[in-house]
């Protein structure tokens, strides 16, 4: 015998539990997964603190984002009480066991008084650019406007910093820094994907700022059309989120590091050399710091550059990505970042190491010691590039011999 609308509403009743706003709002945080399954429209209005946005058209496809636990309490609101009843059948249908629908739905909650949040409210082009982004729980509209107000800064617009540049502009990282004093040059075209036959001869950080804005008209790009040094580095750095080291110096690496762990900035770092690359992310104070992994400089010709000793056009890529993936993990603050570990890539094997490291008690930028020694004004002396300390290569080739003291 066919249901009535009325029917329908009637079975759902005898068969989902209705809590009050009141017993929502007085549970303890992470008492019970809430639910909002409005549509985005209403959820632009304001919803519960907390509450993950599922509309009831994609109940059964997302909720196993918000809601992973099938035995654990899920509460499910509206704008009346209604929908939520009907979703939260649709719930236990699936197994969830124990499903709650909020009566009188966002309304009731407003009435009563309690607090309500205003979600990130993006522009119809942005929705439609990050609509991938959207779905995602972990990022979604608010993740994604965490992305639109960051600041990324890559010291090099070359064969990292090329695929780097992009992903992050088509992420919608708003604001992009470019450290580069080169020109482009047609042996760059190899690897550096970000510039043109066309702009051989051009400034590298112009270049990038036409194939960045190219992709997304949107993203700020700030052109630091000079060599990074000891005198310049705290002005460079400043103000940014997250620092994607690309440079192909160790002196250049050094001179970051310092900087960067004394501002307290996260710096992603990649190297490569022939068909070998590692990347690791160095979180001031939460891993160790590029000092704690190569303590000792190498000479210059133990260590030569891709013009020297080539390199395969594709690794750097392939770096690069890992480098924004890394980076992009850090301004949503979702995930674990390589921080303390350290990522081995041999492009003919096809196969990734990694190593655990720790922070060097002893390390003269980031130790304990160290920090106490700048904050006084005094900070501790460190090695010189190009001296004459001993130096072996590693297997891989990259930067010379990772200190036994920070192997875990």
């Amino acid at each position: 015998m066919p249901k009535s609308y009325a029917d329908l509403l009637k079975e759902a009743r005898s068969q989902i539990r209705e809590v009050t706003a009141q017993e929502v709002e007085s549970l303890p945080s992470g008492a019970a997964t809430i639910v909002d399954v409005r549509e985005a429209s209403e959820w632009e209005q304001g919803f519960i603190p907390g509450a993950h946005h599922v509309s009831k058209s994609y109940i059964e496809q997302q909720i196993e984002g918000a809601a992973p636990d099938r035995d654990a309490p899920v509460i499910l609101y509206c704008a009346g009480g209604i929908r939520s009843l009907f979703a939260a059948q649709t719930l236990a249908e699936m197994g969830y066991t124990d499903v709650a629908s909020m009566a009188g739905g966002f309304q009731a909650w407003k009435s009563a008084g309690f607090d309500f949040e205003s979600p990130v409210v993006l522009s119809q082009e942005q929705k439609q650019r990050y609509s991938r982004h959207l779905l995602i729980p972990e990022v979604g509209s608010a993740g994604q406007k965490k992305l639109l107000e960051s600041k990324a800064l890559l010291i090099g617009a070359g064969g990292l910093g090329s695929p780097a540049a992009l992903y992050l502009a088509a992420a919608g990282v708003g604001t992009i820094g470019l450290v580069d004093f080169d020109v482009v040059d047609i042996s760059n075209l190899q690897r550096q994907i970000i510039h043109t036959t066309d702009r051989v001869g051009q400034r590298k950080v112009e270049s990038a700022r036409i194939s960045i804005n190219a992709l997304n008209p949107d993203i700020k790009v700030v052109e630091h059309e000079e060599m990074l040094t000891a005198d310049n580095v705290a002005r460079l750095i400043d103000g940014y989120d997250v620092i994607l080291d690309g440079t192909d110096t160790f002196e250049t690496r050094y001179v970051l590091n310092d900087a960067a762990v004394a501002a307290g900035i996260p710096v992603v770092h990649a190297s490569v050399f022939r068909f070998e690359g590692q990347l690791t992310t160095f979180v001031p104070y939460e891993g160790p710091c590029y000092r704690c992994l190569y303590p000792t400089p190498p000479p210059p010709e133990l260590a030569p550059g891709c013009s020297v000793a080539g390199v395969l056009g594709v690794v750097p890529g392939i770096l690069g990505l890992l480098q924004t993936n890394e980076a992009l993990k850090v301004l949503l603050g979702v995930g674990n970042t390589l921080a303390g570990r350290l990522l081995l890539f041999d492009a003919l094997e096809t196969e990734f190491t990694e190593l655990q490291l720790r922070r060097d008690p002893e390390c003269p930028v980031c130790s304990d010691a160290a920090v106490d020694a700048r904050n006084a004004g005094r900070p501790l002396a460190v090695s010189n590039v190009g001296g004459d300390a001993p130096f072996a290569m590693t297997t891989t080739g990259l930067a010379g011999t990772v200190s036994p003291e920070v192997r875990a």
